[in-house]
């Protein structure tokens, strides 16, 4: 037993922690959880737990459905509230799933990152990455297709005192810091009930399973105010959606890859090659990065997301941005990609944008210049004209995208990519048979 399972294991007794709950996400990025007594983590520690991997959307065909999950002992946290009785607290840790002969399950999304950043260490290279998060407040979550209520009527930096969760920032940043997520801003942003928390940088894995963790949090405090909390990219159609802008690094040992002192952009030869990866395979990837049908009623001219695939610096309608708060200092030095929302599954979403950029980085792609075009005020023939390739309009266009990517197939895996591609067919083709609201209300009265 290493030190960090002794750790664990001596927490649990001096805390009384009555419960550990194991967690792991499925290859759409839904979180799981079993929990077990404290008395049993010893030997999960040793063995691992079975479980049905059947059950588990995306992991196994009934005749293999024997999997194994084992708890990752560096993620253990404690739960920092209490159970119903009052008195004592659950913890909780990642896992990384195993078939019975301990080889890693392939439909693991975090074996798919952890693959892809393996490839990044083999370069010389440390992901780092930092995303902004955006979601809504909501009084109800109506399951009768109705629009939801905002919980507050706040717009972008609002300083403003609401009825409605008047805390709800500072309780979610204090459960995260509790829980060793560093948290580096808070606000309203501009849509009614809109919020956006925005989380330290860390490596790539700690990171999306900070995300996982953030999502489940952010729900709970939301729960504890009498509100509800939701990811769903776009669930107003006058109101931007949430998205998870997300921004990235390389380092080589303790120095910022991306960074050079002589470039207008302050951006090296690496950083520049890591952008034209992004950009040349945004397409491809995009159906991973806005995995739902929802997705791309976000991805619209006037939703403040990005619609077009280009760079730029100060350019916000860029699908990636160079952000130039702390001109000179190294460390700083990154790009934001913009196109991300909050609800995509963080493990594949980050493996694919890194697997674009090291595409670029290895192949030495070259950079097309910056725009600084208002990309959203452009028809889409002056688009072609000047060379920007639209992101894909809609779920089924990212999946067409996707289904010819080497690079998307490569990274995901035979079975991740053919089960992925599958669902997310299944669930366009319920989508599009689907009459809405829109067409009853708009059709009907006339035709």
């Amino acid at each position: 037993m290493n030190r960090q399972q002794e750790f664990v294991l001596r927490t649990l007794e001096e805390r009384d922690i009555r419960f550990v709950r194991l967690w792991f996400t499925d290859v759409l990025g839904i979180l799981k959880s079993v929990a077990i007594s404290p008395a049993e983590l010893e030997g999960a520690f040793a063995e691992g737990i079975g479980f049905d991997g059947s059950a588990i959307e995306g992991f196994s065909r009934i005749y293999e459905s024997d999997m194994v999950a084992k708890p990752d002992p560096a993620t253990f946290q404690v739960l920092p509230w209490e159970t119903p009785d009052g008195e004592h607290y659950s913890a909780r840790m990642f896992c990384d799933i195993a078939m019975p002969d301990g080889s890693p399950c392939w439909a693991d999304p975090r074996h798919v990152l952890r693959r892809t950043l393996s490839k990044a260490t083999e370069a010389g290279f440390t992901c780092y990455v930092h995303p902004e998060i955006e979601f809504f407040l909501l009084k109800d979550l109506p399951t009768d297709g109705t629009e939801p209520t905002a919980a507050d009527s706040g717009g972008y930096f609002d300083q403003a005192s609401h009825d409605a969760a008047p805390h709800f920032r500072r309780n979610a940043i204090e459960t995260l810091e509790a829980m060793g997520i560093s948290v580096e801003f808070s606000h309203h942003e501009g849509a009614p009930g809109q919020q956006e928390i925005d989380l330290r940088y860390a490596d790539a894995l700690t990171m999306a399973d900070n995300v996982m963790t953030f999502r489940y949090v952010v729900k709970e405090v939301a729960l504890t105010q009498g509100v509800r909390a939701s990811f769903m990219p776009k669930p107003f159609s006058a109101q931007p959606g949430s998205g998870m802008h997300t921004h990235f690094s390389l380092f080589e040992g303790d120095r910022n890859a991306f960074y050079h002192p002589e470039d207008p952009f302050e951006l090296s030869e690496i950083g520049r090659a890591f952008v034209a990866g992004i950009l040349k395979h945004a397409r491809e990837i995009s159906a991973v990065t806005n995995q739902w049908v929802n997705s791309y009623k976000r991805l619209v001219v006037g939703g403040e997301a990005p619609t077009a695939v280009c760079w730029g610096h100060a350019n916000r309608s860029a699908l990636v941005r160079v952000p130039m708060y702390s001109p000179g200092k190294s460390s700083s030095r990154r790009v934001e990609v913009r196109s991300l929302d909050s609800a995509c599954n963080p493990y594949l979403a980050y493996a694919t944008i890194l697997a674009a950029g090291l595409q670029g980085v290895q192949k030495g792609y070259e950079l097309a210049p910056a725009t600084e075009d208002d990309v959203w005020s452009l028809t889409d023939s002056e688009r072609k004209a000047a060379g920007y390739a639209n992101l894909p309009q809609n779920l089924n266009e990212a999946l067409d995208e996707m289904e010819s990517s080497d690079l998307v197939a490569e990274t995901l895996g035979e079975h991740v990519f053919d089960f992925f591609l599958r669902n997310k067919r299944n669930e366009w083709d319920a989508y599009r048979s689907h009459v809405t609201p829109y067409e009853l209300r708009t059709l009907m009265p006339m035709l």
